[in-house]
Protein backbone atom coordinates (compact mmCIF):
# COMPACT_ATOMS: atom_id res chain seq x y z
CA UNK A 1 0.00 0.00 0.00
CA UNK A 2 1.41 3.44 -0.91
CA UNK A 3 2.57 5.76 1.86
CA UNK A 4 0.64 8.94 2.60
CA UNK A 5 1.93 12.41 3.36
CA UNK A 6 0.55 14.54 6.24
CA UNK A 7 -1.54 16.37 3.62
CA UNK A 8 -3.27 13.34 2.12
CA UNK A 9 -6.61 13.98 3.85
CA UNK A 10 -6.53 17.73 3.12
CA UNK A 11 -5.84 17.11 -0.56
CA UNK A 12 -8.51 14.44 -0.87
CA UNK A 13 -11.00 16.82 0.76
CA UNK A 14 -10.03 19.51 -1.78
CA UNK A 15 -10.92 17.17 -4.64
CA UNK A 16 -7.44 15.88 -5.40
CA UNK A 17 -7.28 12.89 -7.73
CA UNK A 18 -4.86 10.59 -5.94
CA UNK A 19 -2.43 8.27 -7.73
CA UNK A 20 0.52 6.09 -6.73
CA UNK A 21 3.73 8.05 -7.36
CA UNK A 22 7.10 6.66 -6.23
CA UNK A 23 5.31 4.63 -3.60
CA UNK A 24 3.20 7.53 -2.31
CA UNK A 25 -0.48 8.44 -2.65
CA UNK A 26 -0.17 11.85 -4.33
CA UNK A 27 -2.59 14.25 -6.00
CA UNK A 28 -2.08 14.32 -9.76
CA UNK A 29 -4.64 17.10 -10.24
CA UNK A 30 -7.46 19.07 -8.63
CA UNK A 31 -9.30 21.43 -11.03
CA UNK A 32 -7.36 20.02 -13.99
CA UNK A 33 -3.81 20.17 -15.28
CA UNK A 34 -4.42 23.07 -17.68
CA UNK A 35 -6.17 25.21 -15.07
CA UNK A 36 -3.54 24.50 -12.43
CA UNK A 37 -0.70 25.20 -14.86
CA UNK A 38 -2.29 28.55 -15.70
CA UNK A 39 -2.75 29.37 -12.01
CA UNK A 40 0.97 28.97 -11.37
CA UNK A 41 1.95 30.96 -14.47
CA UNK A 42 -0.45 33.83 -13.70
CA UNK A 43 -1.04 33.87 -9.92
CA UNK A 44 0.02 31.26 -7.34
CA UNK A 45 -0.31 27.54 -6.83
CA UNK A 46 0.85 25.15 -4.13
CA UNK A 47 2.11 21.59 -4.23
CA UNK A 48 2.42 18.99 -1.52
CA UNK A 49 6.01 17.77 -1.91
CA UNK A 50 6.23 16.06 1.46
CA UNK A 51 7.01 12.78 -0.28
CA UNK A 52 10.51 14.11 -0.98
CA UNK A 53 13.23 12.85 1.32
CA UNK A 54 14.69 15.28 3.88
CA UNK A 55 17.97 14.49 5.59
CA UNK A 56 20.18 16.32 8.08
CA UNK A 57 23.96 15.96 8.21
CA UNK A 58 25.67 17.29 11.35
CA UNK A 59 29.00 17.05 13.13
CA UNK A 60 32.52 18.41 12.69
CA UNK A 61 33.05 16.13 9.69
CA UNK A 62 29.84 17.11 7.88
CA UNK A 63 31.43 19.48 5.33
CA UNK A 64 34.10 16.97 4.36
CA UNK A 65 31.46 14.22 4.23
CA UNK A 66 29.25 16.08 1.74
CA UNK A 67 32.28 17.26 -0.24
CA UNK A 68 33.13 13.59 -0.89
CA UNK A 69 29.61 12.68 -1.91
CA UNK A 70 28.21 15.72 -3.78
CA UNK A 71 29.65 17.10 -7.03
CA UNK A 72 28.82 20.74 -6.15
CA UNK A 73 31.26 22.72 -4.01
CA UNK A 74 30.03 22.70 -0.42
CA UNK A 75 32.93 24.09 1.63
CA UNK A 76 32.37 27.75 0.70
CA UNK A 77 28.62 27.77 1.39
CA UNK A 78 27.42 30.30 3.95
CA UNK A 79 24.68 29.67 6.50
CA UNK A 80 21.36 30.34 4.79
CA UNK A 81 22.55 29.32 1.32
CA UNK A 82 20.98 26.57 -0.80
CA UNK A 83 22.76 24.81 -3.66
CA UNK A 84 21.62 22.34 -6.29
CA UNK A 85 23.96 19.40 -6.69
CA UNK A 86 24.15 15.73 -7.59
CA UNK A 87 25.25 12.49 -5.98
CA UNK A 88 27.31 10.47 -8.46
CA UNK A 89 28.46 6.92 -8.99
CA UNK A 90 32.13 6.15 -9.63
CA UNK A 91 31.57 6.41 -13.40
CA UNK A 92 30.19 9.94 -13.07
CA UNK A 93 26.55 9.01 -13.73
CA UNK A 94 23.82 10.40 -11.49
CA UNK A 95 22.50 8.58 -8.43
CA UNK A 96 20.26 11.54 -7.53
CA UNK A 97 19.97 15.31 -7.81
CA UNK A 98 19.56 17.12 -4.52
CA UNK A 99 19.27 20.48 -2.76
CA UNK A 100 21.78 21.19 0.00
CA UNK A 101 21.07 23.95 2.56
CA UNK A 102 23.74 25.06 5.00
CA UNK A 103 22.14 25.61 8.40
CA UNK A 104 25.34 26.25 10.42
CA UNK A 105 29.09 25.59 10.34
CA UNK A 106 28.62 21.88 10.95
CA UNK A 107 24.99 21.36 9.96
CA UNK A 108 23.32 20.80 6.58
CA UNK A 109 19.81 19.98 5.38
CA UNK A 110 19.49 17.89 2.21
CA UNK A 111 16.40 17.29 0.03
CA UNK A 112 16.52 14.13 -2.10
CA UNK A 113 14.04 12.63 -4.55
CA UNK A 114 11.30 10.47 -3.06
CA UNK A 115 12.18 7.38 -5.06
CA UNK A 116 15.88 7.71 -4.18
CA UNK A 117 15.68 8.36 -0.42
CA UNK A 118 16.43 4.78 0.63
CA UNK A 119 19.18 4.52 -1.98
CA UNK A 120 20.91 7.68 -0.79
CA UNK A 121 20.63 6.61 2.85
CA UNK A 122 22.12 3.27 1.86
CA UNK A 123 25.01 4.97 0.06
CA UNK A 124 25.69 7.54 2.77
CA UNK A 125 25.31 5.59 6.01
CA UNK A 126 28.50 3.54 5.47
CA UNK A 127 30.38 6.83 4.95
CA UNK A 128 29.44 8.27 8.34
CA UNK A 129 31.76 8.29 11.34
CA UNK A 130 31.91 9.60 14.90
CA UNK A 131 32.30 13.05 13.34
CA UNK A 132 29.22 12.77 11.09
CA UNK A 133 25.60 12.17 12.11
CA UNK A 134 23.05 11.41 9.38
CA UNK A 135 19.36 11.81 10.28
CA UNK A 136 16.23 11.10 8.24
CA UNK A 137 13.68 13.88 8.86
CA UNK A 138 11.24 12.75 6.17
CA UNK A 139 8.48 11.59 8.53
CA UNK A 140 8.63 14.48 10.95
CA UNK A 141 8.94 17.35 8.47
CA UNK A 142 6.43 18.38 5.78
CA UNK A 143 7.22 20.36 2.65
CA UNK A 144 4.91 22.60 0.62
CA UNK A 145 5.97 24.47 -2.55
CA UNK A 146 4.21 27.77 -3.32
CA UNK A 147 4.95 29.07 -6.82
CA UNK A 148 3.81 31.83 -9.15
CA UNK A 149 4.08 35.60 -9.77
CA UNK A 150 1.82 36.31 -6.76
CA UNK A 151 3.41 33.69 -4.50
CA UNK A 152 5.68 36.05 -2.58
CA UNK A 153 2.90 38.57 -1.95
CA UNK A 154 0.48 35.91 -0.72
CA UNK A 155 3.14 34.35 1.50
CA UNK A 156 3.98 37.81 2.86
CA UNK A 157 0.39 38.10 4.04
CA UNK A 158 1.04 35.07 6.24
CA UNK A 159 4.34 36.41 7.56
CA UNK A 160 6.31 34.05 5.31
CA UNK A 161 7.59 36.44 2.65
CA UNK A 162 10.43 34.98 0.51
CA UNK A 163 11.02 38.30 -1.30
CA UNK A 164 13.82 39.57 1.01
CA UNK A 165 15.77 36.40 0.25
CA UNK A 166 18.10 35.89 -2.68
CA UNK A 167 17.24 33.02 -5.00
CA UNK A 168 18.61 29.79 -3.51
CA UNK A 169 18.67 30.93 0.09
CA UNK A 170 16.43 30.41 3.13
CA UNK A 171 15.44 31.78 6.49
CA UNK A 172 13.55 30.38 9.47
CA UNK A 173 10.54 32.38 10.68
CA UNK A 174 7.98 32.01 13.45
CA UNK A 175 4.44 31.19 12.33
CA UNK A 176 1.65 30.55 14.84
CA UNK A 177 4.09 29.35 17.45
CA UNK A 178 6.10 27.04 15.21
CA UNK A 179 9.29 27.51 13.18
CA UNK A 180 8.79 27.42 9.41
CA UNK A 181 11.66 27.42 6.96
CA UNK A 182 11.05 29.59 3.89
CA UNK A 183 13.42 28.55 1.10
CA UNK A 184 13.39 30.64 -2.09
CA UNK A 185 13.76 27.80 -4.54
CA UNK A 186 11.34 26.11 -6.89
CA UNK A 187 10.75 23.71 -9.72
CA UNK A 188 8.32 25.54 -12.00
CA UNK A 189 10.25 28.43 -13.55
CA UNK A 190 8.31 30.87 -11.36
CA UNK A 191 9.24 32.75 -8.21
CA UNK A 192 8.01 31.64 -4.81
CA UNK A 193 9.14 29.51 -1.95
CA UNK A 194 9.21 26.09 -0.40
CA UNK A 195 7.99 25.77 3.18
CA UNK A 196 9.39 23.24 5.66
CA UNK A 197 7.49 22.73 8.90
CA UNK A 198 6.57 20.05 11.45
CA UNK A 199 4.37 17.39 9.85
CA UNK A 200 1.64 17.80 12.47
CA UNK A 201 1.12 21.45 11.42
CA UNK A 202 1.09 20.81 7.67
CA UNK A 203 -2.71 20.67 7.30
CA UNK A 204 -3.05 23.96 9.17
CA UNK A 205 -0.58 25.58 6.79
CA UNK A 206 -2.40 24.11 3.78
CA UNK A 207 -5.69 25.60 4.98
CA UNK A 208 -4.05 28.99 5.60
CA UNK A 209 -2.63 29.02 2.09
CA UNK A 210 -6.02 28.07 0.64
CA UNK A 211 -7.67 30.89 2.57
CA UNK A 212 -5.03 33.32 1.24
CA UNK A 213 -5.98 32.44 -2.33
CA UNK A 214 -3.27 29.95 -3.30
CA UNK A 215 -4.64 27.29 -5.65
CA UNK A 216 -3.99 23.59 -4.92
CA UNK A 217 -2.01 21.93 -7.70
CA UNK A 218 -1.04 18.35 -8.46
CA UNK A 219 1.91 16.51 -9.90
CA UNK A 220 0.42 16.69 -13.41
CA UNK A 221 0.97 20.42 -13.86
CA UNK A 222 4.19 20.29 -11.85
CA UNK A 223 5.57 18.18 -14.67
CA UNK A 224 4.37 20.47 -17.48
CA UNK A 225 5.69 23.52 -15.60
CA UNK A 226 9.15 22.08 -14.94
CA UNK A 227 9.41 20.86 -18.53
CA UNK A 228 8.67 24.32 -19.93
CA UNK A 229 11.43 25.58 -17.62
CA UNK A 230 13.72 22.73 -18.79
CA UNK A 231 14.33 21.49 -15.27
CA UNK A 232 15.52 17.87 -15.14
CA UNK A 233 13.54 15.08 -13.51
CA UNK A 234 15.28 12.04 -12.11
CA UNK A 235 14.28 8.95 -14.06
CA UNK A 236 13.83 11.06 -17.18
CA UNK A 237 16.72 13.46 -17.84
CA UNK A 238 18.92 12.06 -15.06
CA UNK A 239 19.76 8.48 -14.12
CA UNK A 240 22.63 6.00 -13.87
CA UNK A 241 23.31 6.27 -17.63
CA UNK A 242 23.76 10.06 -17.72
CA UNK A 243 26.47 12.42 -16.47
CA UNK A 244 25.92 16.04 -15.39
CA UNK A 245 28.11 17.15 -18.30
CA UNK A 246 25.83 15.44 -20.82
CA UNK A 247 22.80 16.91 -19.05
CA UNK A 248 24.15 20.46 -19.39
CA UNK A 249 24.49 20.87 -15.61
CA UNK A 250 28.14 21.88 -15.53
CA UNK A 251 27.24 24.84 -13.29
CA UNK A 252 26.64 22.25 -10.55
CA UNK A 253 30.06 20.61 -10.92
CA UNK A 254 33.15 21.46 -8.89
CA UNK A 255 35.92 20.63 -11.39
CA UNK A 256 38.56 20.67 -8.65
CA UNK A 257 36.63 18.50 -6.19
CA UNK A 258 37.56 15.07 -4.85
CA UNK A 259 34.06 13.62 -4.79
CA UNK A 260 33.00 10.23 -6.09
CA UNK A 261 32.86 10.31 -9.91
CA UNK A 262 35.04 13.43 -10.23
CA UNK A 263 37.63 11.85 -12.53
CA UNK A 264 34.97 10.78 -15.03
CA UNK A 265 33.51 14.29 -15.11
CA UNK A 266 36.89 15.92 -15.56
CA UNK A 267 37.53 13.67 -18.54
CA UNK A 268 34.24 14.73 -20.15
CA UNK A 269 34.84 18.40 -19.35
CA UNK A 270 38.22 18.18 -21.05
CA UNK A 271 37.20 16.18 -24.10
CA UNK A 272 33.56 17.13 -24.44
CA UNK A 273 30.60 14.79 -23.94
CA UNK A 274 29.57 12.39 -26.72
CA UNK A 275 25.96 13.51 -26.43
CA UNK A 276 24.02 16.45 -25.01
CA UNK A 277 20.55 17.15 -23.66
CA UNK A 278 18.65 19.44 -26.05
CA UNK A 279 15.24 21.02 -26.33
CA UNK A 280 13.07 20.06 -29.30
CA UNK A 281 10.14 22.04 -30.65
CA UNK A 282 7.93 19.91 -32.85
CA UNK A 283 6.83 21.25 -36.23
CA UNK A 284 3.40 19.72 -35.60
CA UNK A 285 1.29 19.34 -32.45
CA UNK A 286 2.31 15.72 -31.99
CA UNK A 287 3.69 15.15 -28.51
CA UNK A 288 7.11 13.47 -28.22
CA UNK A 289 6.73 11.07 -25.28
CA UNK A 290 9.50 9.56 -23.17
CA UNK A 291 11.20 6.73 -25.03
CA UNK A 292 10.32 7.90 -28.54
CA UNK A 293 13.21 7.74 -31.02
CA UNK A 294 14.89 10.91 -32.30
CA UNK A 295 15.90 10.65 -35.94
CA UNK A 296 18.37 12.30 -38.29
CA UNK A 297 18.47 11.33 -41.93
CA UNK A 298 16.12 8.46 -41.17
CA UNK A 299 18.47 6.91 -38.58
CA UNK A 300 17.92 6.82 -34.84
CA UNK A 301 20.31 9.22 -33.09
CA UNK A 302 18.70 9.72 -29.70
CA UNK A 303 15.71 9.30 -27.43
CA UNK A 304 13.10 11.57 -25.88
CA UNK A 305 13.36 11.89 -22.10
CA UNK A 306 10.29 14.09 -21.49
CA UNK A 307 7.62 15.65 -23.70
CA UNK A 308 4.33 17.50 -23.51
CA UNK A 309 2.01 19.87 -25.32
CA UNK A 310 3.10 23.11 -23.64
CA UNK A 311 0.06 24.85 -22.09
CA UNK A 312 1.91 28.19 -22.15
CA UNK A 313 3.43 28.04 -25.63
CA UNK A 314 0.79 25.98 -27.40
CA UNK A 315 3.48 23.85 -29.07
CA UNK A 316 4.61 20.27 -28.55
CA UNK A 317 8.01 20.26 -26.86
CA UNK A 318 10.44 17.70 -25.58
CA UNK A 319 13.88 17.07 -24.13
CA UNK A 320 16.20 14.51 -25.69
CA UNK A 321 19.77 13.27 -25.69
CA UNK A 322 21.40 13.52 -29.13
CA UNK A 323 25.01 13.37 -30.40
CA UNK A 324 26.91 16.56 -29.62
CA UNK A 325 27.38 17.20 -33.36
CA UNK A 326 23.59 17.53 -33.73
CA UNK A 327 22.98 19.56 -30.56
CA UNK A 328 23.35 23.08 -31.97
CA UNK A 329 20.33 25.37 -31.86
CA UNK A 330 18.55 25.22 -35.21
CA UNK A 331 19.53 21.63 -36.02
CA UNK A 332 16.77 19.87 -37.91
CA UNK A 333 15.78 16.48 -36.48
CA UNK A 334 12.64 14.35 -36.34
CA UNK A 335 10.80 12.18 -33.83
CA UNK A 336 9.15 8.83 -34.44
CA UNK A 337 5.69 9.41 -32.97
CA UNK A 338 3.95 6.03 -33.09
CA UNK A 339 5.33 5.23 -36.51
CA UNK A 340 4.94 8.71 -37.99
CA UNK A 341 8.09 10.77 -38.61
CA UNK A 342 7.40 14.27 -37.27
CA UNK A 343 9.90 17.11 -37.97
CA UNK A 344 11.45 18.91 -35.00
CA UNK A 345 14.04 21.61 -34.45
CA UNK A 346 16.58 22.06 -31.67
CA UNK A 347 15.77 25.22 -29.69
CA UNK A 348 17.47 27.15 -26.91
CA UNK A 349 16.53 26.23 -23.36
CA UNK A 350 14.51 26.95 -21.35
CA UNK A 351 11.41 26.79 -23.51
CA UNK A 352 9.71 29.32 -21.23
CA UNK A 353 11.30 32.23 -19.38
CA UNK A 354 9.21 34.53 -17.24
CA UNK A 355 12.02 37.09 -17.07
CA UNK A 356 12.24 37.03 -13.26
CA UNK A 357 12.78 33.68 -11.63
CA UNK A 358 14.66 32.09 -14.50
CA UNK A 359 16.94 35.10 -14.86
CA UNK A 360 18.00 34.55 -11.27
CA UNK A 361 18.54 30.84 -11.84
CA UNK A 362 20.53 31.59 -15.00
CA UNK A 363 22.66 34.06 -13.03
CA UNK A 364 23.60 31.32 -10.58
CA UNK A 365 24.65 29.11 -13.46
CA UNK A 366 26.65 31.93 -15.06
CA UNK A 367 28.46 32.72 -11.82
CA UNK A 368 29.56 29.12 -11.49
CA UNK A 369 30.52 28.89 -15.17
CA UNK A 370 32.21 32.30 -15.05
CA UNK A 371 34.47 31.29 -12.18
CA UNK A 372 35.69 28.27 -14.09
CA UNK A 373 36.10 30.29 -17.31
CA UNK A 374 38.20 32.97 -15.58
CA UNK A 375 40.39 30.32 -13.97
CA UNK A 376 40.99 28.73 -17.37
CA UNK A 377 41.70 32.11 -19.00
CA UNK A 378 44.26 32.89 -16.30
CA UNK A 379 45.85 29.45 -16.79
CA UNK A 380 46.37 29.99 -20.52
CA UNK A 381 47.14 33.68 -20.30
CA UNK A 382 43.97 35.20 -21.78
CA UNK A 383 42.40 38.38 -20.39
CA UNK A 384 39.37 37.70 -18.18
CA UNK A 385 36.01 38.47 -19.76
CA UNK A 386 33.21 40.25 -17.89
Amino acid sequence: MPSRTPLYAAQAAAGGKMVDFAGWDMAVQFAGIQAEHAAVRTAAGMFDVSHMGRLRVTGPGSTAFLSRLVCRKISDMKAGQVRYGMVLADDGTVEDDILVSREADHQFHVVVNAGNREKILGLWRPETSAAVILQDLSQEQAMIAVQGPRACALLAGLGLDPAPLRIYSFRDVAWRGVTVRVSRTGYTGEDGGELFLPAERAAEMWDALLAAGVKPCGLGCRDTLRLEAAMPLYGHELDRTVTPVEAGLTFAIDPQGSYRGADALRAQLAGGPPRKLVGLRMREKRVPRQGYSVLHGGAKVGVITSGTLSPTLGDAIGLAYVPSALAATGSELAVDVRGQVVPAVVVALPFYNNGVALRALTLERRKAEGGRRKAEEMRIGLPAQS
